[in-house]
Order: structure tokens, then sequence, then C-alpha cells
């Protein structure tokens, strides 16, 4: 674990996308067991990221030029991207997206 803190923040649009396929797992596929699942693994994939530290993954690699370097963690099929942000005296994991692994996300991160 590291010595430096974080602050961890969600923003509306990664909870709109967790909500879109858990729902869709739920209601569509007639699997609320398996979105729970998901549920629980997304949250503890974060967490375990928080606490190892959101800059110990290497960034990802992309053609946008950002301000922010993008980091991703691997939940079954989906893929939970983040930043890290400077603001003042602390660092925060901001977690903006997630996605399916067979999405474009080549124009959505």
């Amino acid at each position: 674990m590291l010595d430096e803190k974080y602050e961890l923040r969600y923003l509306p649009l990664f909870y709109e996308e967790l909500d879109r396929d858990t729902s869709y797992i739920a209601f569509n596929l007639g699997n609320p067991d398996a979105a729970n699942n998901l549920l629980d693994k997304v949250a503890e994939a974060i967490l375990k990221r928080l606490e190892d530290g959101p800059e110990i993954a290497a960034p990802v690699p992309s053609k946008k030029d950002r301000k922010h370097s993008y980091y991703r963690i691997y939940v079954n099929e989906y893929i939970v991207y983040y930043v890290v942000l400077e603001e003042k005296e602390k660092k925060v994991m901001e977690v903006r997206r997630f996605l399916h692994r067979l999405e474009n996300r080549d124009e959505k991160v």
C-alpha cells in the first residue's frame, strides 16, 4: 500500500454506462445475479487499484492529445477507465468510463 493518499471520484457518465450494462444483464438477459456480481467486482477492482496506487498501471496509449493520461482496469469483459488529477494539495483518481471490450473505445476514450 502506498503512503500517498488519493481521493476517489466518479463521473456521472461512468454511472450511466455501468447502469446501462448491468441493467441489460439483469433485465434483457434475465440474470440479476450476474449483474450484481459484476457490480461487486467493479467496486472491488476500483478500490483495490485505489489502495495499490492508481498510477501503478501503465497509461493507455492514445492517438489523442490529452491533458491527463487514461488508465484502465479490466473486469470480466469490461474496462474501467480513469485518470489521475492533481488538485491543489491532493491527488484524485477520477473514474470516467465503463465500456465493454468489444465497444469502439477509440471514439469514446
